[in-house]
């Protein structure tokens, strides 16, 4: 178990801690623009024939409630890796289709290989935090976020392209953007007052995590944004390899890999298909495992969610992941976060 003297506090952490900010400064900035405002149009009249929601890593995930929410509304969207994109579906790229990417730099290399192949008429919306990046400056429209700086490790952007797509969904499908940033606007202060113990957070999710050695993330619906975020901030801030994947998926294979070394955190989500997440939980310590659901309703601590709109759960259900996060890192005794092989911006795709 660890103390928190054994914390190693670096960048990583520092800009978990400053998402509050970072999410204030973000829906603060958050406003129509004449070119926002002719894709809007252009979407609600049935102008594409399509839309292509694409990204790479915690950029890609952060997509996921976005399109589950076209997807109620009828509409024909895909969510596409952008590698598989431009090398396998560049076809897909043309004047019928809205392309809405994310990427936090807006200069990783898959992004750079897209505008390369990406006709000119094929209409193109960036959420990015780089606002003079190549993605912004070469595309159609942009919703920018105001995230800062960030050490290594997707937190503060993640959070923020989360925020930035639910705006952007509600002004696609001409909801009242007053109404939406009421619900946003309960973000940062959720964020902040969960951060406010997030050293008894660490401390909690260590004695969890001790004697550890695969993780699971488990979600379904809007959560497996957090899930699929989860697997891969894990492997990549405290080189700890988890996996982030459907609640349903993993009774299809590894249900069987279930013992005492394995934990699952288990996302409740939606009220409609949380009974079968906490079923799921319990049938993993019924076999051995370990396992926590993540919700409003858990026990007080680290897996207690604040409580927000239903729209806005995505962004603070990541809370516990980070906290996991570092306490791996601290078990380890080396600073979670910390880069010794990847770079911030992926050069090569």
């Amino acid at each position: 178990m660890t103390n928190s003297n054994s914390i190693i506090e670096g960048g990583y952490l520092r800009d978990i801690l400053a998402q509050p900010e970072a999410l204030r400064d973000t829906l603060a900035a958050l406003a129509g623009s004449a070119a926002l405002e002719r894709t809007a149009e252009r979407f609600e009249s049935g102008g594409f024939e399509r839309i292509v929601l694409t990204g790479m890593g915690g950029s890609y995930w952060a997509l996921h409630p976005l399109h589950l929410d076209l997807l109620r509304q009828g509409r024909a969207a895909l969510l596409i890796e952008t590698s598989e994109l431009i090398h396998c579906l560049p076809s897909l790229l043309d004047s019928g289709t809205l392309v809405i990417a994310a990427s936090q730099s807006g200069r990783s290399a898959e992004i750079l290989r897209m505008m390369e192949v990406k006709p000119p008429d094929c209409c193109m919306l960036a959420v990015t935090n780089t606002p003079d990046s190549p993605l912004a400056l070469q595309a159609d429209a942009v919703v920018a976020t105001r995230a800062g700086a960030e050490f290594t490790v997707s937190c503060k952007t993640y959070v923020t392209a989360l925020m930035a797509l639910k705006w952007l969904a509600d002004l696609l499908a001409g909801r009242r953007l007053r109404q939406s940033r009421d619900e946003l606007a309960q973000a940062a202060p959720a964020v902040e007052g969960y951060l406010g113990s997030w050293r008894d957070h660490v401390r909690s999710a260590a004695s969890e995590l001790t004697g550890v050695r695969r993780l699971f993330f488990l979600g379904r619906g809007s959560s497996l944004a957090a899930a699929g975020t989860g697997g891969l901030i894990t492997k990549e801030s405290a080189h700890f390899h988890a996996e982030g994947m459907s609640a349903a998926a993993f009774r299809h294979g590894p249900l069987e890999m279930i013992d005492a070394a394995l934990y699952a955190l288990v996302f409740a989500g939606d009220p409609a298909t949380a009974p079968l997440n906490r079923r799921l939980a319990q049938e993993i310590i019924r076999a051995g495992g370990h396992a926590a659901v993540t919700g409003e309703d858990a026990e007080p601590g680290v897996f207690r969610l604040p409580k927000v709109h239903p729209s806005v759960r995505p962004i603070v259900e990541i809370l516990p992941v980070q906290m996991m996060t570092v306490a791996l890192g601290a078990l380890a005794g080396r600073e979670a976060g910390r880069f010794e092989r990847a770079t911030k911006v992926t050069a090569d795709e």
